[in-house]
C-alpha cells in the first residue's frame, strides 16, 4: 500500500481532545482502492466503531479480541481517558472503517516507560495488506511525537494473522511477560 502524507500538518499533541479528527493522509491499495487516514475519531466514526465491535458475524474479531466490550458494550469515552491516541484507515468510497491502531500509556513494568498498541481491520478490508503498512505508519507518527517511547502489544498465542504482523513490524516476543493464553511482544 502507498501511504502519502498530507502536507503541512500541524504539529500533534497526543492524545488529541476526544471526538476530535484530524485528516493527515491518503493511502492507495495494491487493488487501487483509495483510503483516508485520520488520527482521532469523530462521534460519527465512534459509532461505527461500536457497530464493528458489536458485530457477532465477525468471528475473528470477536475470538481475538475484547472489542465487544472494549468499545460495544463500554464507553468510549471511558477507554479514551486512558490517553489513548487512535489512528483510522477509512475507505473513501463508502466511508466504511478499514481498520484502526491505537496507542497509549501502560507500562509493561516499573520503570518502563512504556505505551501499549493494538491495531484491528475490519471486514472487507482485512487480509487484503493494508495493516501492515497502515500501523507501520501511524507508528512513525506517534512515535516521531513520543521518541524515548517503547511499544509493546499483548497477543492471543492462536492469533498468528497479528503476530506475524507484529514481527513483520519488528516486535519481539518477550519470554518475561507472555503466559500461557497471550504473548508480549515488544517494539523498542
Amino acid at each position: 500500500m502507498e501511504i502519502i502524507i498530507k502536507e503541512n500538518i500541524e504539529p500533534l499533541k497526543f492524545p488529541l481532545p476526544i471526538y476530535n479528527s484530524i485528516y493527515i493522509g491518503n493511502a492507495v491499495a495494491r487493488d487501487g482502492e483509495k483510503f483516508s487516514i485520520f488520527v482521532g475519531l469523530d462521534e460519527k466514526a465512534i459509532a461505527r466503531l461500536k457497530t464493528l465491535s458489536l458485530d457477532k458475524n465477525d468471528a475473528e474479531l470477536q475470538r481475538n479480541t475484547s472489542d465487544f466490550q472494549r468499545f460495544g458494550l463500554g464507553l468510549y469515552e471511558d477507554w479514551y481517558k486512558k490517553e489513548r491516541t487512535l489512528f483510522a484507515l477509512v475507505h473513501n468510497k463508502t466511508g466504511a472503517l478499514a481498520a484502526i491502531v491505537w496507542f497509549g500509556p501502560k507500562p509493561l513494568h516499573k520503570g518502563c516507560k512504556c505505551h501499549t498498541v493494538g491495531w484491528r481491520s475490519y471486514n472487507p478490508f482485512r487480509g487484503k495488506g493494508l495493516t501492515k503498512d497502515f500501523v507501520n505508519f501511524a507508528m512513525s507518527i506517534y512515535k516521531k511525537n513520543l521518541p524515548d517511547v517503547k511499544l509493546w502489544a499483548r497477543i492471543k498465542k492462536e492469533n498468528t494473522g497479528s503476530l506475524g504482523l507484529a514481527q513483520n513490524l519488528g516486535f519481539q516476543i518477550s519470554e518475561e511477560f507472555s503466559d500461557d493464553v497471550s504473548l508480549v511482544l515488544i517494539n523498542a
